[in-house]
């Protein structure tokens, strides 16, 4: 299994600090509006990261943060006049709903922020007395990113860039104001606090993930996942507050999603070019056929998003959908010494592509292969679609044919019709089908036999 690690810049074999257990922390939603579908990509992804390890053996132990207390939903709590939690906790509920609906798996521990306030005061007390951090004339305190030297390594940034001894509040800002950031903001009116020995105040953002990663999987874990986006300053951040209080290596394999684009720019709340997974489902789509549509382009790439992609997506799914439909009541049969090498070679194929860093388009690609391919038969089509869809995460094994209550007019006319099929008299088989569709059925021909849907559904 090789990812693309962001840190070193090059793919690298995978191998987890401690024999089959893969320890892995994920950026998880800023709860002060409905994830947009950008974000869902990223989650999306992680999804396809832990089903990927589960399906090598690999078992997964997978925390992902809930952000309810920074900037921006204290902004979104003034204007709305709410507390925080009457902005984050509904917005909560509405993520998971979200990634429920894409068949997401839910991760081991999901700790929110507010939950977590004193590993965080703890972990600064330890950067002030490593001499790292330091408290600032406003009464907050900032980490002193010239005392780290390693500071900018994932970002590469350039020394040139830092601005020594200049400080920044803000939680999200660009590599061109890299200065010492915020990591407890002193208290502001009509802002939450807490009471603590650095002073009353509030967590900066960065400082949420460092402490949070490390109380559930220790001072050094394997993966940490997030979209592009946060690599700067939010991931290097991360790095610089853990590193220098802890002197280990944070993190061993660092894995960013890209942007989900619309017109050719980044998706983001800010510039309101965003749809949301509600969005989706008001124009009639099934909330799978956006997680499909993202599999077309590698998690590493650009993916543009367009109503018509995702038209063709769900014409895809139900495409595969109503072929294992049809196969579901195939069953058990001993395959030949030819076809057991083929299908053998075809989840090689597979196993291929989804350890060469998730390359998730090539692999469904092999399995629409194995679906079109005639000399593979249906019971080991069913057998590799069930079995794929262990990373896909469709939900193919809960895929039962739809109960159609049939008129015996039409149930004998199909019959006729498969007798002339049997006898090769297309010409009259013909003239059957279209007979059962002027009545208002149609005739679906399946590996297991023809299947006979209500034309009004």
């Amino acid at each position: 299994m090789f990812f693309y690690n962001v840190l070193s810049g090059k793919k690298e074999k995978f191998k987890p600090l401690k024999g089959k257990l893969v320890r892995f922390y994920t950026c998880g939603p800023t709860v002060y509006d409905y994830a947009h579908v950008g974000n869902l990509r990223t989650y999306v992804f992680d999804d396809l990261l832990r089903r990927t390890l589960k399906y090598d053996g690999y078992k997964v132990r997978q925390v992902m943060n809930i952000t309810d207390v920074d900037d921006k939903i204290i902004k979104r709590a003034q204007k709305e006049r709410k507390s925080i939690k009457g902005i984050s906790v509904p917005y909560t509920r509405a993520f998971f709903d979200d990634i429920k609906k894409l068949n997401i798996e839910k991760a081991e521990v999901y700790p929110k922020a507010t939950e977590h306030i004193q590993e965080m005061l703890s972990l600064i007390s330890k950067l002030i007395k490593k001499g790292v951090a330091y408290k600032g004339k406003d009464g907050s305190i900032y980490f002193d990113i010239s005392r780290f030297k390693k500071y900018g390594k994932l970002s590469r940034l350039q020394k040139r860039e830092i601005k020594v001894g200049a400080r920044i509040e803000a939680d999200e800002y660009n590599k061109e104001e890299a200065q010492d950031f915020v990591l407890w903001k002193a208290k502001k009116p009509g802002e939450p606090s807490w009471k603590s020995r650095l002073g009353q105040g509030r967590p900066g953002w960065h400082i949420e993930c460092s402490a949070m990663s490390m109380k559930y999987l220790g001072a050094s874990f394997d993966i940490h996942t997030g979209a592009v986006d946060l690599l700067f300053p939010h991931h290097e951040n991360e790095i610089a507050q853990a590193e220098a209080a802890t002197g280990k290596k944070f993190v061993n394999y660092w894995l960013e999603g890209e942007h989900l684009l619309i017109n050719g720019q980044k998706m983001s709340k800010s510039l309101k070019n965003f749809f949301t997974l509600r969005d989706i489902e008001a124009r009639g789509f099934n909330p799978l056929s956006f997680k499909y549509f993202t599999f077309s382009t590698h998690y590493r790439k650009k993916l543009n998003f367009t109503w018509d992609g995702l038209v063709s997506a769900e014409n895809a799914l139900n495409k595969l959908v109503n072929t294992m439909a049809g196969l579901y009541s195939i069953k058990k049969e001993k395959l030949s010494p030819l076809t057991s090498r083929k299908v053998a070679a075809y989840k090689k194929d597979f196993m291929e592509s989804v350890n060469d860093d998730l390359n998730i388009p090539k692999a469904l690609n092999v399995l629409w292969r194995i679906v079109k391919d005639r000399d593979i038969p249906p019971i080991s089509k069913k057998e590799l679609a069930y079995n794929f869809d262990e990373i896909f995460g469709f939900g193919l094994k809960n895929v039962k044919p739809r109960k159609t209550i049939v008129p015996l007019k039409i149930a004998k006319l199909v019959s006729q019709r498969e007798k002339f099929r049997t006898n090769k008299q297309f010409i009259q088989a013909d003239a059957l089908r279209k007979e059962v569709k002027a009545l208002g059925y149609r005739i679906e021909d399946t590996e297991s036999g023809p299947r006979i849907i209500n034309g009004n559904n």
